[in-house]
């Protein structure tokens, strides 16, 4: 408990890690400089049931145990009595932040573990286990509603330093955790569900509450026709799909149809339309979230607009030159060789809106994942290259003359693509410019490249060995991203500069909100017409399922499958069915050999209690004869009886 309370007063520099870290969002709930609603628990009290949490998870796990002990299911140690106790935890009134605290407890075992290396396999088994506990109450709550308002999407902090974190939910915190075994529960996938569909949404005023939409029972056309249902993350998604692909096209038309002259026909100038959209939706959720935004998709966007950025400068540089001048034509040239060198990332830039799609979300997370662990193999790389190249030059310079250094370094490169030339490095400072090149091409070649090799091999087994788990992860992960910081006004890219030109800046500064929200309304509506009524006509085919659900008892989101179309009229308990089903049934909650040991604890207990009954009769009355015959007499009948055995035995010698 000591060194416990040593991590959680760490000195300021910790402090303002601790704090960063708790506010490192996908996307904010509001603006960053907005004061954030408090948490509906006070987080002081938070905080101890999150200790009392990590009390119990410390005794339940004393020692390391085997993983697949902890997360098996029906584990002996995490039993049904553990998880009753830590969803009292909370007490009578505040045990819907119960699996909100579990994750924060992960999250303090694998800081631990982080600080206490000898015990790094300790505490990841019992994050494992705040993980498993976790899942286990949310499949367990029998109550939707209280489950998905409450449990999941209520907002909590803690208290670090006496200071509240930012408020987050459940589902937030085991996107930003990456819990596998949490997202997967059936519990918080149905919560995603629900936000993706739609059918949970924001309160307009209290952002920290979700509500359910209140028109999910409508079956009027008319009332889902409404822009603001443009908030929702599968339309979101939709609009963003599709304008990816106009992108595209935009593009293909772009490059097939080259201009000789220079001039930008009407394709060419809805392409860098799109792309100055594109730009300042990235600049804007930049501004918002801050350089935790900042990831490899972000990175490969930007290289891409920066690569169509030097194009069109390049154009409008060649227009500013004569027609029939070589200037023109040399600008003009270049301008489309750096437009036709965007290619491969234009299509690559598809997969990033296709990842709703089981398979390329399950290879995007392996993806990632490479590129994460790529980063172990070119630091040693890096090394080596820098050792390796200042031996080479530190042999060109033997003459005091640098001379070969680019043909030194073209041979490195060469190498690392496993394609080494060897010729001429005989004549590099003989023979030592030849040696060390064999050796630099054995390190490359046979190790760092076979290490590289493992490293992706290994990412690759990790991942699609538990594909499912991972895509769930990433689904809900790109929903909180819709749903952390939907704006009022949802205006896609590239639809967001008539959103910047057309309303910020000619209308927002003056007009009185109410106005200038109905303008924005009609707007939206204008645009996103064709959407909105698909949107509609869907919304409302899924309203009449909702009410024909509701009259039959059954989850808003239940589908009527065909082995159900006639299980109405079974009764297995009537005809005798469901009986010999139980009688023949096997357990599989405990081994069989558990089960062997308990049945022959009841046969010695059955046993015991017949010996105590015989003993019983033999203190009524029954006599020594009885006993003797019974067999079942005290020890000092037996050894009388054979006393007098015995002196029969030597009267008749």
């Amino acid at each position: 408990m000591v060194r416990w309370n040593q991590i959680l007063n760490t000195d300021g520099h910790d402090r303002r890690h601790r704090l960063q870290d708790e506010m490192r969002n996908l996307l904010p709930t509001a603006n960053r400089h907005e004061r954030q609603p408090p948490s509906p628990i006070d987080p002081k009290e938070v905080t101890k049931i999150a200790l009392r949490l990590k009390h119990q998870i410390e005794q339940v796990i004393p020692c390391e145990l085997e993983e697949e002990a902890v997360s098996k299911p029906h584990s002996s140690i995490i039993t049904n009595a553990v998880v009753e106790t830590a969803r009292q935890a909370g007490g009578e009134h505040n045990g819907s932040c119960v699996v909100y605290c579990l994750l924060v407890v992960k999250k303090w075992f694998k800081q631990q573990a982080l600080v206490e290396l000898w015990d790094a396999d300790l505490h990841d088994v019992r994050a494992v286990a705040a993980e498993i506990m976790a899942k286990r109450i949310i499949e367990s709550e029998d109550n939707l509603d209280y489950l998905l308002g409450e449990v999941l999407l209520k907002r909590y902090s803690i208290l670090i330093n006496d200071e509240p974190t930012v408020p987050a939910n459940a589902i937030e915190r085991a996107v930003d955790l990456h819990a596998l075994t949490v997202i997967g529960s059936s519990g918080y996938q149905k919560c995603i569900s629900y936000l993706w569909r739609g059918w949970l949404v924001q309160d307009d005023e209290d952002p920290s509450r979700f509500v359910d939409y209140e028109n999910k029972t409508n079956t009027d056309f008319w009332s889902h026709l409404d822009p603001d249902r443009m908030r929702v993350p599968q339309y979101q998604n939709t609009v963003q799909v599709a304008m990816t692909l106009i992108y595209l096209a935009l593009y293909t038309g772009a490059i097939n149809t080259i201009n000789p002259s220079g001039d930008l026909d009407i394709v060419e100038g809805l392409l860098y339309v799109f792309t100055l959209g594109f730009v300042c939706d990235e600049i804007s959720k930049f501004w918002k979230v801050g350089r935790y935004y900042i990831g490899f998709w972000n990175v490969f966007n930007c290289t891409l607009y920066a690569l169509l950025l030097v194009s069109f400068v390049l154009r409008m540089v060649a227009l500013g030159h004569s027609l029939d001048t070589p200037e023109r034509g040399h600008f003009n040239e270049l301008s489309y060789n750096f437009l036709a060198f965007t290619a491969p990332m234009f299509w690559m830039r598809l997969l990033l809106y296709l990842d709703t799609f089981r398979f390329f979300g399950a290879m995007l997370v392996v993806l990632k994942v490479m590129m994460r662990e790529s980063l172990i193999f070119f630091a040693l790389l890096l090394v080596v290259l820098v050792g390796f190249l200042q031996a080479f030059v530190g042999m060109d310079l033997t003459d005091s003359k640098l001379q070969d250094v680019g043909f030194v370094v073209e041979a490195m490169l060469k190498a690392i693509m496993q394609s080494p030339e060897f010729d001429g490095f005989d004549k590099f400072a003989p023979p030592f410019g030849l040696v060390l090149y064999y050796i630099f091409t054995f390190v490359v070649m046979v190790i760092l490249l076979n290490i590289l090799i493992a490293l992706y091999n290994s990412a690759y087994e990790d991942i699609t060995g538990n594909a499912i788990d991972e895509y769930l992860a990433f689904f809900s992960q790109k929903t909180m991203q819709f749903v952390r910081a939907p704006d009022e006004n949802v205006f896609i890219a590239p639809f967001n500069l008539i959103e910047m030109f057309l309303l910020i800046l000619p209308f927002e500064w003056w007009l009185p909100k109410p106005k200038y929200e109905r303008l924005n309304d009609i707007v939206m509506g204008v645009i996103y017409s064709p959407l909105l009524v698909f949107t509609a006509l869907l919304e409302t085919r899924d309203a009449h399922r909702v009410s024909y659900n509701r009259r039959r008892g059954e989850e808003d989101d239940d589908r009527v499958h065909e082995w159900e179309h006639i299980l109405h009229e079974c009764d297995f308990e009537a005809d005798g069915w469901d009986k010999k089903v139980q009688a023949t049934k096997p357990n599989v909650e405990v081994d069989t050999a558990v089960l062997e040991i308990r049945k022959l604890k009841e046969e010695v207990g059955e046993l015991k209690e017949l010996l105590l009954e015989m003993k019983d009769k033999v203190g009524g009355g029954w006599g020594s004869e009885t006993l003797a015959r019974s067999g079942f007499g005290d020890g000092e009948a037996h050894e009388k009886k054979g006393e007098s055995s015995d002196n029969n035995s030597r009267e008749q010698e």
